[in-house]
């Protein structure tokens, strides 16, 4: 809320070592994330970490080098997110490419079969007769899964990025960089970008055994499409490793090198492949990607990503279209029902606000709990975990959490968990955010024990919410020349966050546009032509004052075009 909110400005840094033709604006923005010079800025492929830092690397080359010398069939078992569905793509695609002839893949339902490599997914699949079972983006978690798998008599290597609990999984080689242990400089790899590694690794191996020369090598390049995408969607921090990763990946997408299923996915999201930026892959792409998972099934979201004919992938992507439109609609319904359910809350509790919310409501999907958890936390900036049943009528609950900067939310049912054990069927995540099961006969018994964890563990300094500002813009920087400049800068995203500015102006104009947003027309001293704003979701339902404070973002304006800019919005206050 925005009595919440305070406007920080960064502090300043050291300017660094810069060639001319680095803008002075970007210059500072860079120094203020940490980066001094254009290799740190900009990280390039050649300065990524090698695949062999990553513990159990030569056990997973092995295994799959072995499957592929056998013609083994090679079964990929995804996840029904965006970072699931690259990575499973990721893997077949890249897999086929080093010689595998035998590979198939499947995914989960999130209604049917719950998050990652159960038994009951196991059973489902043992027709399929795999030799090697490979889990991407999920894994570390499921002990029993691949408990059953081992039963069957099928190898199983696990790559995944989560966090592992007291014991690893029963599997023949696992490759994650959270392990206790594991040397590999960067934590923060998405599920995609941990199967990518073990593809580069796996290459290496096979061009040491003469499986190709220097004309036949297999360009892996090619997945970083992919690799991007999936990397932006998870939210995982852009630390150097992870934006040499995503900006190789966009420039493959903005050349009109993706593949089918990507290309398809921009261009029904109306967004422009030759400008596309991480913002747009998170707000435009991921979501399309991700709503087969959360109302449909996430195999229609790999088929997608497999598919090599523009034609279907334009069906699909359409389909996806339709979906990600209903997905919106759910979500309206269930975030007013939280709206209404804080209200509550909140009056309850005579206007304080609790430090951690649970939410419950037995008609909500359980593919968009995790969204509503988001919105609910943006909104209150504390912990807060959404819950829906399984499935219609049932007493099983899954839910999920978000939290906040500061406060890690998968430790925290951790700790849930060796308090309680046994209240909650399963768990998994990382600091931001995580998964949960546990019976409705239990809600209110874990919501007591939740809310006591984070009061007792939480710093109540990081329950004031911050919007860092990067300070004001000059003048002579409030154009379009500098609004493409910020736009080629990144990748920005998660740990190197989008610049963001703040200063006073005058509303000369405004209206509202579809009830909830905000169409402003700014003036700004020093500037004589009035400066164009958008406020997405910014109309109270009372006028904004003459004079505001604002923090926004500097964009070219697309729509108008010609050399326009355009402000987005993010906070605005009263002067």
């Amino acid at each position: 809320m925005s009595e919440l909110l305070k406007i920080v400005r960064r502090p300043p840094a050291e300017a660094g070592l810069w060639s001319d033709d680095t803008p002075p604006l970007l210059q500072r923005l860079y120094a203020a994330r940490g980066a001094s010079t254009r290799e740190q800025a900009l990280p390039r492929l050649a300065q990524l970490h090698a695949p062999e830092l990553l513990g159990g690397m030569q056990k997973a080359v092995a295994l799959l080098a072995a499957a592929i010398a056998g013609n083994q069939r090679i079964l990929i078992v995804g996840d029904f997110d965006c970072d699931g569905a690259t990575a499973c793509a990721v893997g077949v695609r890249g897999l086929r490419m080093l010689g595998a002839t035998n590979v198939v893949h499947a995914v989960p339902n999130r209604m049917v079969h719950g998050y990652g490599l159960s038994p009951s997914l196991v059973e489902e699949l043992a027709p399929l007769q795999p030799q090697l079972l490979v889990t991407v983006d999920h894994g570390i978690a499921c002990h029993a899964g691949i408990a059953a798998a081992k039963a069957q008599g099928w190898q199983v290597l696990v790559t995944d990025h989560h966090l592992p609990g007291e014991k690893l999984p029963p599997a023949d080689a696992i490759v994650d960089p959270n392990v206790e242990g594991d040397a590999f400089p960067s934590k923060a790899l998405a599920g995609v970008g941990v199967i990518f590694y073990v593809l580069m690794a796996l290459r290496r191996h096979l061009r040491g055994q003469g499986a190709f020369n220097a004309a036949t090598e297999p360009d892996l390049l090619s997945l970083l499409d992919l690799v991007a995408v999936g990397t932006v969607a998870d939210l995982v921090p852009l630390d150097d490793n992870n934006r040499a990763l995503v900006g190789a990946g966009l420039r493959r997408l903005r050349a009109g090198k993706g593949c089918a299923g990507l290309r398809a996915l921009i261009e029904v999201s109306g967004r422009d492949a030759g400008h596309l930026t991480s913002s747009d892959i998170g707000f435009a792409v991921a979501p399309r990607l991700n709503a087969a998972g959360r109302l449909e099934d996430m195999a229609l979201g790999i088929e997608l990503l497999l598919t090599e004919d523009s034609g279907k992938a334009r069906e699909i992507a359409a389909l996806l279209e339709e979906i990600n439109a209903e997905r919106r609609a759910v979500q309206q319904i269930m975030t007013d029902d939280a709206e209404q359910a804080v209200s509550r809350v909140l009056l309850a509790d005579d206007g304080r606000r609790p430090v951690a919310v649970c939410l419950f409501d037995s008609e909500w999907h359980p593919g968009v709990v995790g969204l509503v958890a988001s919105k609910m936390k943006d909104r209150l900036h504390r912990p807060v975990i959404a819950f829906a049943p399984a499935e219609p009528g049932s007493a099983a609950l899954r839910g999920s959490a978000r939290s906040i900067n500061g406060f890690h939310i998968r430790d925290a049912l951790a700790a849930v968990h060796a308090a309680r054990p046994g209240l909650m069927d399963k768990f998994g995540g990382h600091a931001m955010a995580a998964g949960l099961s546990l019976p409705l006969e239990r809600l209110e018994e874990f919501r007591a024990v939740f809310e006591q964890q984070v009061q007792a563990t939480l710093d109540p300094a990081l329950l004031q919410q911050q919007l860092l500002s990067d300070g004001e813009l000059s003048a002579a920087e409030l154009d379009f020349n500098h609004a493409e400049a910020l736009r080629l800068a990144g990748p920005w995203g998660q740990g190197f966050p989008e610049p963001l500015f703040d200063g006073h102006f005058e509303v000369l104009k405004w209206r509202v546009l579809k009830e909830r947003h905000l169409k402003l027309e700014l003036r700004r001293p020093g500037i004589a032509a009035p400066l164009n704003a958008i406020h997405f979701g910014g109309w109270t339902g009372t006028a904004p004052a003459a004079q505001v404070h604002i923090a926004y973002r500097l964009v070219s304006d697309d729509y108008r075009g010609g050399g326009a800019i355009q402000l987005i919005v993010e906070h605005c206050s009263a002067i």
